[in-house]
């Protein structure tokens, strides 16, 4: 059975999309058969592992998700491709708890022949991230070594806590990922001490760097770990893989 986890946090600019690239890529590479699915309808999952957006959305195709699933060029790695159409969009925002309990299952049913699920959700709070969240199994929260991290981290947990109360008793909040860290910046390293003393074995060890090869690779449709393997940016998704695995 695919182990299910949300990429989520309400805040942009985080390095969620970022996140699910790159450790789905790097899940394919220790030998794991990796899913990456794209429900944010700007699609940067989409197109930056190099897919082209889906004409509907497969959540609403009708036709079951495993036909719908694109290889990329990396083994073991596949995206369901998201969609760009605003129709769609409003469709999916429009997701009730019913919906949501279907996509849970076809989630199980339809692709439950990968290792690990990666659900990246768009920068919100809204009925998407709500059915992500009830349909996963943990919930990873990329949040950037700035001075607004701690805002709205607590509002994401809290909707774990609620829909771990209401539609899915298994969900637990995975890990929280420290992304954009420059180790120069006073901030970024009281930031770092501030989330793991309140935190504290939630948060993963592996600190994600600001590194110019990390921004790069998705305009190539590859992950940093294929873009520029040898960079700060590769060495830490790889210790970050590690530790998903690790935590198995």
């Amino acid at each position: 059975m695919a182990k299910v986890i949300a990429v989520a946090n309400q805040k942009g600019g985080v390095g969620k999309t970022t996140t699910a690239i790159n450790v789905a890529a790097g899940l394919a590479k220790a030998g794991r058969k990796a899913l990456v699915i794209d429900i944010d309808p700007q699609c940067n999952a989409t197109s930056g592992l190099g897919i082209e957006p889906a004409a509907k959305h497969p959540l609403l195709s009708g036709k079951r998700l495993a036909e719908q699933v694109e290889a990329t060029s990396q083994e073991n790695l596949f995206v369901l491709p998201g969609s760009q159409s605003l129709a769609d969009a409003d469709a999916l925002s429009a997701i009730n708890r019913q919906r949501a309990g279907e996509f849970k299952k076809q989630l199980q049913d339809d692709l439950g022949r990968v290792d690990y699920i990666l659900i990246d959700c768009p920068p919100s709070l809204g009925q998407l991230t709500r059915a992500a969240l009830a349909a996963a199994n943990e919930l990873y929260i990329p949040i950037q070594c700035e001075y607004f991290a701690m805002e709205g981290l607590s509002q994401i947990i809290e909707m774990a806590k609620q829909s771990k109360q209401r539609d899915n008793p298994r969900l637990e909040v995975g890990g929280i990922i420290l992304t954009m860290f420059d180790p120069s910046l006073e901030l970024a390293r009281e930031v770092v001490s501030e989330v793991r003393s309140y935190f504290d074995e939630v948060v993963f060890e592996s600190l994600v760097p600001r590194d110019v090869a990390v921004s790069e690779a998705p305009s190539h449709g590859i992950s940093v770990l294929d873009y520029a393997p040898r960079s700060r940016g590769a060495w830490a998704y790889g210790e970050l893989v590690m530790e998903v695995i690790d935590r198995e």
